[in-house]
């Protein structure tokens, strides 16, 4: 029989051709590989059917306004960016494997005496019941910018007040369309979609630091809009993962395993030995090969480069009750009913087995509302060749040796009841969480070497869920901060407390209260759960510095970023930076509350692409980290933000010299050992004007950090522009190749966060990267009257110029090679006109630079040696002309194809 993936695609295809009225057909944009999802492309009253994409982390996760994430297989074009194509679920994001197929939500409820269930997609029959409003619905005037039914927030624009995390989502959509042009009958039910009528509101929360760039936070608001009580309500969570190579065939998806897990060490302290509950249903590729004939491990046993050695899965972290039932179930969908499998158990006189004609796919309302409220959980496949029939289930199928081994499987974790009245709300949190060395490095050949059908524990105990469930602690962690009282009622959540040093003592009598009693010497408290009300928040680094305007901008304006520029008496390109770091150094950690600011880092690349940059300057502060014994635990602790050196003098007396006192040389004081180390590098020198320093040296820090006070009290202390001069600061960097393209960014890091075990937290280069050549400003060429420079001239085809280290197809490198030539211009005013004409005088293209003087990139322009007809010039010489208030210059250029 035919995997039912391979019969939905033909089905899809059969319904792309034939119904018009289908997202996946719609567009006519299908040709050139456009979304399919892109919204503003069908006709009024169309549904405004949308994909957004996660890429702030390490997972590129593509969500949907239609209760479904992931894109079925197929690759689409981020909105947000024209130039990165998308698929389902990246790992490591940008470079790793697909995790994911397609995921959906399902829900079910009993109204009357109808059982009815709603899905995003059920993984069969493409079956899609969930919808937006029509496109013209989504207007600024209902507060969809741009209308745009996927709404787009980040705390990186500090004007987005509303904004949670570093890239939030925020999505709504429906169960009430029955048109069946886009809701098809149920070929089970043998009926047309009744809906629920329910509205969702899908907000997503991703984050890039280090901490929570594995997973993606997902909170729904579900409405009830209509009637009637909706009763005995279940939800789900569909996964289906074919995991492996981005691209690749289908193949990929017959060698998946899945599981459940509920329980870790926690990551935290394990010194007492604690466990922290994740409950998580996790799916990966069976031995972290792409390809199990071709892929070869290597001598030392470790795994050929990038493979899918990572896990995905799912984790609840928030349900409209707390005392749910829950279930777990996998199933193979096959278009044989043979081999159409899942974990089943015979059933009782009490609870009696439902027979659909297979094991598996639970094909139909009345069948996805059973599985969902069945409060069953299903073995791990790797189990399935077991006996499992003493614990109540169905006995092994023939084929359970290969299901065993791995197949095109997928799960549903679900949970309930509840009812949902009219106009009721009910809220639902969960993550999409990804780990890392799930395969561990150096055991590529565990699963040929150790699995077995009959007894798979043996290679289930080399799988790592280590880093997976720390990142699911974490998500939870996210969602509601522990120690942390929301509310302000008292509550601070849950927390246990680690005696690590105790005395046991004997109380005598008539003392009636124990034979023993226990004195506690030392002891940790460690919180592990939240107050219950979210927080959404997590620590952060500190806010980047605003890249400081030279031009006369008044403060406030909404300016970006302006790097000096020039050109030295030797032809040397340079580039001076210059920021200002007020928020940077006043902004407190959300998650810990402290001012944690350390320092800055500038940064510079030849392309846009966040791998690409290199460090080129750092500053600072000069302070210590204090690591204290613990002779109970025999270990060293950090527990204390770093000590600057003032605060070390006044500990330990004026001649107190940290770096004298390391981990080889602890310093004793009173009852305690300690030593020092510095906290980053200390390159705490801001005179030296070679390396970060500051623009106004002399200024001492504010008399107040209010901008409208000290513009009226302390004038002085701010520049003509309104700014601190205290925060002012800038770096030059030099020797640069005036025709190259340079980005530059400053980030501002932190010391971490010793309570909760965090690593210095740095903001990412492209929070504020800008492009510049270091070629002359506008206001120099006019007032030098320097001549225009266009190179490369000769351009020539075979110059190799498209190769990793020259200049062209680095912003756009999916573009055709003919489509990223270029043509370059400097030393040209801010505004003027560029024409191409032929050696016969024809015109072939014009090109208006119209450009705020001085600001990065106005000093330069590019021809892509497209004609105005949009067609690829020929070999051939062409003259140009550079027009503007000043004049005109004339030139020549050679073209060589």
């Amino acid at each position: 029989g035919f995997d039912k993936k391979i019969i939905s695609l033909l089905i899809a295809a059969i319904l792309i051709s034939a119904i018009c009225g289908t997202v996946w057909g719609r567009t006519r944009y299908e040709d050139q590989g456009t979304n399919l999802f892109s919204a503003g492309r069908v006709g009024a009253g169309e549904k405004c059917a949308q994909i957004a994409y996660h890429n702030i982390g390490l997972i590129g996760l593509t969500i949907t306004n239609q209760g479904v994430f992931g894109t079925a297989g197929t690759n689409f074009i981020n909105p947000d960016s024209a130039q990165e194509i998308v698929s389902s679920c990246v790992y490591p994001y940008p470079n790793g494997n697909d995790y994911l197929f397609q995921g959906s939500f399902w829900i079910g409820a009993v109204i009357g005496r109808d059982t009815l269930v709603s899905v995003g997609a059920d993984g069969w029959f493409q079956t899609a019941e969930m919808w937006p409003d029509p496109c013209e619905e989504y207007t600024e005037f209902k507060g969809y910018p741009n209308g745009r039914p996927i709404i787009r927030r980040s705390l990186s624009n500090p004007s987005d007040t509303e904004a949670v995390s570093e890239l939030d989502f925020i999505a709504h959509y429906t169960d009430t369309v029955t048109d069946v042009r886009y809701v098809t009958n149920d070929p089970i039910d043998n009926r047309p979609h009744v809906p629920l009528n329910i509205e969702i509101t899908q907000r997503s929360y991703s984050w890039s630091y280090d901490y929570a760039d594995d997973f993606v936070l997902f909170d729904y608001s579900i409405k009830n809009i209509g009637r009637r009580d909706l009763n005995k309500v279940y939800m789900g969570l569909y996964v289906d993962g074919d995991v492996g190579a981005r691209g690749g065939d289908i193949q990929i998806a017959t060698d998946d395993i899945c599981g459940f897990r509920r329980t870790i060490p926690s990551p935290i302290s394990n010194l007492c030995g604690w466990v922290d509950t994740i409950n998580i249903a996790w799916i990966s590729d069976n031995n972290g090969l792409n390809n199990d004939v071709t892929d070869q491990c290597g001598g030392d046993g470790g795994y050929p480069a990038n493979m899918p050695t990572s896990v995905t899965g799912m984790r609840v972290v928030r349900t409209p009750s707390d005392s749910l039932k829950y279930s777990f179930n996998w199933w193979i969908s096959n278009g044989n009913a043979a081999l159409d499998f899942g974990p089943r158990k015979v059933g009782t006189p009490e609870d009696p087995f439902r027979d659909w004609g297979y094991l598996g796919t639970p094909d139909g309302d009345a069948n996805k509302y059973f599985i969902m409220r069945h409060e069953e959980f299903d073995y791990d496949q790797l189990f399935t060749g077991k006996d499992n029939t003493a614990d109540g289930w169905f006995p092994p199928p023939p084929q359970a040796p290969t299901f065993a081994r791995g197949f095109d499987t997928r799960y549903l974790l679900s949970f309930g009841p509840f009812d949902i009245y009219p106009g009721e709300v009910l809220p639902l949190t969960f993550a999409y969480i990804a780990g890392p060395d799930f395969h561990p490095p150096n055991n590529c050949n565990s699963f040929t070497d150790l699995f077995s059908v009959n007894n798979p524990e043996l290679y289930y105990g080399t799988l790592n869920f280590t880093d997976f469930g720390a990142n699911a602690v974490w998500a939870s962690w996210i969602y509601d901060n522990p120690g942390v009282d929301t509310d302000n009622n008292g509550d601070s959540g849950k927390y246990r407390i680690c005696v690590y040093d105790a005395d046991t003592i004997n109380i005598p009598d008539p003392v009636k209260l124990s034979a023993d009693s226990i004195v506690v010497n030392a002891a940790d408290t460690v919180w592990y759960e939240g107050d219950g009300v979210p927080d959404f928040k997590g620590a952060s680094p500190p806010p980047a510095p605003e890249l400081w305007v030279i031009q006369p901008y008044p403060a406030g304006d909404t300016v970006r970023c302006l790097y000096e520029e020039g050109v030295d008496q030797y032809n040397a390109g340079f580039v001076r930076v210059r920021w200002y770091g007020y928020r940077s150094e006043n902004t407190r950690d959300v998650f810990s509350g402290d001012f944690d600011y350390e320092g800055y880092r500038v940064y510079r690349s030849l392309s846009a692409n966040p791998e690409d940059f290199v460090l080129i300057a750092s500053f600072d502060r000069n302070d210590f980290n204090k690591y204290i014994y613990v002779a109970a635990k025999n270990a060293w602790e950090l527990n204390d933000p770093p000590f600057t050196l003032e605060a070390l003098h006044s500990l330990y007396g004026e001649n107190f010299n940290p770096y004298d006192w390391g981990r080889d040389r602890p310093f004793s004081w009173m009852d305690s050992a300690f030593y020092f180390a510095p906290q980053d590098w200390n390159m705490s020198d801001l005179e030296d004007t070679l390396g970060i320093h500051k623009m106004y040296p002399d200024e001492p820090y504010p008399s107040t950090l209010d901008h409208d006070t000290a513009a009226i009290y302390y004038p002085d202390e701010l520049t003509d522009y309104g700014y601190f001069k205290y925060f002012m600061y800038e770096f030059t960097d030099g020797n640069l190749l005036p025709s190259q393209k340079y980005y530059f960014a400053v980030t501002a890091f932190d010391f971490g966060s010793p309570k909760s075990k965090l690593k210095s937290l740095e903001t990412p280069v492209n929070r504020n990267m800008v492009a510049v050549y270091p070629l002359n400003k506008n206001s120099t060429v006019m007032q030098e009257g320097l001549k225009v420079v266009v190179w490369p001239n000769p351009y020539r085809a075979d110059a190799g110029y498209l190769d990793p280290d020259h200049f062209e197809g680095r912003d756009n490198p999916t573009l055709p090679a003919e489509r990223q030539r270029r043509i370059h211009f400097t030393n040209i005013p801010n505004k003027c006109t560029i024409r191409i004409f032929s050696i016969d005088g024809d015109l072939v293209r014009e090109i208006e630079h119209d450009c705020q003087g001085d600001w990065p990139l106005c000093n330069h322009a590019e021809w892509d040696l497209i004609t105005r007809n949009t067609q690829a010039v020929v070999s051939g010489i062409y003259y140009y002309s550079v027009e503007s208030e000043s004049g005109t210059q004339i030139g020549k250029i050679v073209i060589i194809l």
